[in-house]
């Protein structure tokens, strides 16, 4: 596991806004946010990606988003948010440890995002599902 600066606040070397913690989870605001009330979620068990995370790790955050992006949401004013998680370079990933983003919408803020949409198949669906499950 790289050393990254989520490394450096779980240790408590550097600070932060911290708004929610539990033994598997720390929550805190984003340094450079994309609007008012921008989020981090971590945790607390060293991993790059989601797919690493061990399932208790993996289930204490998914305990924890609905509860914070409530809570964001009632702080900001928001009405609307986005839930965001990069796992790799190439899908924008920027600190190699497993992060959500949770980034209420408060109008036109700094989140834009492009869906470039294709059209599945339905015999390569079928197959590609099989292969997704037989992976499980």
């Amino acid at each position: 596991m790289p050393e990254t600066v989520f490394s450096k606040i779980l240790r408590g070397e550097l600070p932060c806004h911290k708004v929610y913690e539990d033994d598997h989870v720390l929550a805190f605001l984003d340094v450079f946010p994309l609007a008012r009330g921008h989020t981090l979620v971590i945790p607390r068990e060293p991993a790059v990606t989601l797919d690493q995370l061990s399932d208790e790790s993996a289930a204490a955050i998914g305990r924890a988003l609905p509860r914070l992006a409530r809570a964001v949401m009632k702080a900001s004013g928001a009405t609307a948010y986005n839930v965001l998680q990069n796992n790799g370079a190439l899908a924008h990933q920027a600190v190699l440890h497993v992060h959500f983003h949770i980034i209420p919408r408060l109008g036109d803020d700094g989140l834009g995002i492009g869906w470039k949409a294709g059209k599945l198949d339905g015999e390569e669906g079928a197959a590609l599902a099989r292969a997704i499950a037989g992976a499980l």
